[in-house]
Parts: structure tokens; sequence; C-alpha cells
């Protein structure tokens, strides 16, 4: 080929020609990894070609989403999010690329609610008395998130926001050590993701007063939602999505799209998920791209009400 010369871009028919890779910006194990996984298995079957899952930590999802912004947009690099990925550019004002600019929307793959806990010591039986509680006591009950900056601190920081309340926040290197000590009750609260929750809810160890999401989750019937229960219009879903580098033509964009609409609507992929508390979302990439647009909205105004930006 001369140089300077283009590789044509792929078309429908074409693509795939070879492997294509999704790169997950997180360490393994978490709920996009796995969500990744299990869409790449699905993916392979219906691209006809493997789909490589890469693991690209670093940065709170920046590292691995900048490797997706700078590749090939061919269709053969691709980037598995969660909600951080609207979040980042908030936190981190001087990140080396843009969320909507850098990056193509292709599909949302799932959502997931998250799940209020509290010690059972705790004198509230709902988020309403919860909110009573924390007016009688400002700054007194605390509340556990898997770091500063992370999905649990933020959905507990929309809450105070949205409840006019002040609670003490007490950040860990994780969700596991967060559940640990709201089970030995040195912290009140914490706004847990469900498939962590479930067990000690059983055993009774923890008290479930609301799930985050706008409607009740199918796996919890009993347990309403916050915006019913004590905060209206408060929620908080975290979700999961297929994204591309930017100039990826639009055919590939359709041809992905159409293939994870696809496996998304099976009862297989449904009932794998929802063990995890989530559910498919499925739909356009221009719906998927207004969502995300809108998501970065909604957080920029939490991070700042919070002063977190630059932290």
């Amino acid at each position: 080929m001369p140089a300077g010369a283009q590789t044509p871009a792929p078309s429908s028919t074409t693509y795939p020609a070879r492997p294509v890779r999704i790169i997950v910006p997180y360490a393994p194990g978490g709920g996009i990894d796995f969500t990744a996984r299990l869409s790449a298995m699905h993916l392979q079957q219906g691209l006809g070609q493997n789909v490589i899952v890469e693991n690209r930590p670093g940065a709170g999802g920046i590292v691995g989403s900048d490797i997706v912004a700078k590749a090939a947009a061919d269709g053969y690099t691709l980037l598995a999010v969660p909600i951080s990925h609207a979040v980042n550019i908030s936190l981190t004002p001087n990140m080396p690329f843009h969320p909507e600019k850098d990056l193509a929307p292709i599909v949302h793959i799932a959502s997931a609610a998250n799940i209020v806990l509290t010690h059972p010591s705790v004198p509230a039986r709902t988020v309403a008395d919860l909110v009573k509680l924390a007016r009688a006591q400002p700054g007194e009950l605390s509340y556990a998130s898997s770091g500063s900056g992370s999905s649990t601190h933020l959905a507990t920081e929309l809450f105070i926001m949205l409840a006019k309340i002040n609670l003490l926040h007490v950040p860990y290197k994780g969700g596991g050590p967060a559940l640990t000590d709201l089970i030995g009750g040195q912290v009140s609260m914490y706004f847990a993701s469900l498939p962590a929750a479930g067990p000690h809810l059983k055993s009774g160890r923890l008290r479930a007063l609301a799930v985050t999401g706008k409607q009740r989750v199918v796996t919890l019937p009993e347990v309403p939602t916050v915006n019913e229960t004590g905060v209206p219009g408060y929620e908080y879903v975290g979700w999961y999505g297929l994204l591309a580098p930017a100039a990826t033509p639009a055919t590939v964009i359709a041809r992905l799209n159409a293939e994870v609409n696809k496996f998304i609507s099976t009862k297989g992929f449904a009932d794998r998920i929802s063990a995890d508390g989530a559910e498919p979302a499925g739909g356009t990439a221009q719906a998927f791209g207004s969502f995300i647009h809108s998501e970065i909205a909604k957080w920029a105004a939490v991070v700042k009400h919070a002063g977190l930006a630059g932290k």
C-alpha cells in the first residue's frame, strides 16, 4: 500500500475479518469484567470471530479507556465501561481523552441498582426514618464507601444532596472492607451492590432499607425504592456499556449494536446477569450516547456539590 494511504473502512459484510478485542479498564472480578466476558462469549457466536477480553486497569478506568480512545477506529478494539466513564471527567478534569468526543457509543448492555444497607443498631426502618435521624444528628451518622469518588460514594452523595442532610464519609479500599466494617457496626450505612449484600440480608446481620433504582428489583420485590420511601427524585443505577474509538464506521457500530441487542434479549443472558442484580438494557447507539451525555451532567452536579473535583 502506498505511503500515506488509508486502510479501507470495513463494511458490514467484511467485518470482522479477524479477532476483536474488548478492553476492560478495571481489574478482573468486578461487575464490568463479568459483563464484558459474558458479552464477549455471546458476541463471538454472533460475529463468527474470537472476541478477546483484556484487562487494562489504572487511574479509575482512565488508562484502559485512553488506550481505546487512541486505537485504530476499525472496530477491532472496543471498550467496556461502567458508570465511572461518565463520572471521571468531573473528578479528573485533565483527562487524556474526552468521554464523548473521543469514544463512540455502541450499546447500553445492562443496568444494576444498589441497595441501602444499615447496621441493625441504627434505629431506622425506612429511608424516611433515616433522613429524620440524620437531620436530628447532623454529621454523626457515618456511611461507608468503596473509596473516594467511587460509585458507592457518589450514590450516597446524591442521596445527601437530594435529602439535604449531612453524613460522615468513611472511605475504604474496596467494597469488601466496607461491608465488613458495616457488619461489625463501625459504620452506620452503605449503598452496596446487590450481590455483595444478599448473604448478609438473609442472615439478618444487615438491614435493607431500599434499592436505589427507579423500580423495585425482581429478586427483592419486598424492598422499596429510595424514591418511593423518603427522597423523591432519587435514582442511582450503575450501568455497563460498549464503546469504540470515535471515528469507527457507522456500519461497524450498527453491526455490533445489532449483535448485542440480539443476545441481551435472550432469557439465558437475563438469567445470568440477574444473579448479580442487573437487568438487560439495549437500544440504539444514539440512545446510549444521549444517556451518557445526561449521566455526565448529572454526576458533574454531584461531584461539584460534594467538592470532589480534582481530588
